[in-house]
């Protein structure tokens, strides 16, 4: 079940943001830290009810922040449409539930929140070496736009939209 997050849900939040630094560092990967994302980060999500957590048998597997604020550094790139659009920000999910398709039905997910938002655009973006995301995306029909630098970050950030398509 996907539902909106609530405060109640910020403990198991920073705990599986904890274990997901811990293992992005094991393959050097410093696109989260203890800088970014912050338990404020999520706060202000939950305040504007852009969270959403996916639970399995009651327990928090996954979340995603999918709402309409388009980071700056995004301007500078040959997006394919010149439209209102959503944004995937600090998707996430547990390493216990890893490999079971989680991260697909937080996109699909997202797809599904932004049409019926009347939306048909998607972008995201994830550190170049986050292996496991590009190809997330990627498995998913996003398609690659470019590349930003962000965060302060030594290396790009990858930049992806997909263009959704109501069923009918």
């Amino acid at each position: 079940m996907i539902r909106k997050a609530s405060m109640s849900d910020i403990e198991n939040i920073m705990k599986i943001i904890k274990k997901t630094i811990e293992e992005m560092s094991t393959y050097n990967n410093t696109q989260w830290d203890e800088n970014y994302p912050r338990k404020e980060d999520f706060i202000n999500d939950i305040r504007k009810e852009n969270l959403f957590v996916l639970e399995r048998k009651e327990n928090l597997a996954g979340f995603a922040c999918i709402n309409k604020i388009e980071p700056a550094e995004y301007g500078g790139l040959n997006w394919t449409l010149n439209e209102s659009t959503m944004i995937i920000h600090r998707m996430a999910v547990d390493l216990n539930y890893r490999r079971m398709g989680i991260g697909t039905e937080l996109l699909k997910f997202a797809e599904e929140f932004a049409l019926k938002n009347n939306i048909r655009y998607l972008k995201t973006d994830t550190y170049s070496i986050n292996i496991k995301m590009n190809s997330l995306f990627k498995k998913c029909g996003y398609e690659f736009i470019g590349e930003i630098n962000f965060l302060g970050k030594e290396k790009p950030f990858y930049c992806y939209e997909k263009i959704l398509v109501k069923n009918k």
